[in-house]
């Protein structure tokens, strides 16, 4: 999934991406949120020597929050893409579940195909088949989609000091919805949307996305007022 910001930042910052418990190099571990949670602060004190810069798409990007909130010490600054919604309420918890619902069903050979089909056709061949070649943890993730239910996120957006950005791409209607609620929630927050780009903003439009990234990690030590952009 994070192939695009691994070949772009490579050359001027130390990038990570780990594997969530349930996919990936992880796919034979059950997932559990708490562990998730502190699977990721494990990966920071062994691979950045305690503090880095963290950033999660959809569930990764609520895990981070939730992070944040536990080991702000851990985090020098917080990104999170599709993940600027309160997964509470009448509208989210039922889209969560109809979601994994149809995580379900992934596994079965046609979906898995389609599935197969559709990166294939939406992507780079190189983004594409890294994605393929890291498998899809569905099983995990309709257990860690369902795990997020009720859980009061923009509480633990505001728990963490440190400076924060939404990065958000324009079509992402539900998180786009919610932007303004967590914004005001941070301590310190930044408001990216990045034109034409849906859930998937990060494979949806790459460059922009990476060079977000590259400058809020130049801007984190000065900790600048917060502001919105569109790019």
């Amino acid at each position: 999934m994070w192939h695009p910001q691994l070949a772009a930042l490579s050359g001027g910052f130390r990038v990570v991406a780990l594997d969530l418990p349930g996919h990936g190099a992880l796919r034979d571990q059950p997932f559990d949120w708490d562990e998730a949670v502190e699977e990721i602060a494990r990966v920071i004190d062994e691979a950045a020597a305690g503090r880095a810069i963290l950033c999660g798409l959809s569930l990764g990007g609520y895990l981070a929050i939730d992070v944040a909130a536990r080991h702000p010490e851990k985090v020098a600054g917080l990104v999170i893409s599709g993940a600027s919604a309160e997964p509470r309420g009448l509208l989210m918890p039922p889209a969560i579940r109809w979601l994994a619902l149809v995580m379900d069903q992934g596994t079965r050979p046609t979906v898995a195909r389609l599935n197969r089909s559709w990166f294939r056709r939406r992507f780079s061949p190189a983004t594409a088949n890294a994605i393929l070649a890291g498998g899809f943890g569905f099983e995990a993730g309709s257990v860690a989609l369902r795990s997020v239910i009720g859980r009061d996120m923009r509480a633990s957006f505001a728990a963490y000091p440190g400076p924060s950005l939404i990065l958000n791409g324009q079509l992402d209607i539900p998180f786009r919805l919610g932007e303004g609620g967590f914004r005001k929630a941070a301590r310190d927050p930044r408001v990216v949307v990045i034109k034409g780009a849906s859930h998937l903003v990060n494979l949806h439009r790459p460059s922009a996305y990476s060079a977000a990234l590259a400058r809020f990690t130049a801007e984190v030590a000065e900790r600048p007022r917060a502001g919105v952009q569109n790019v």
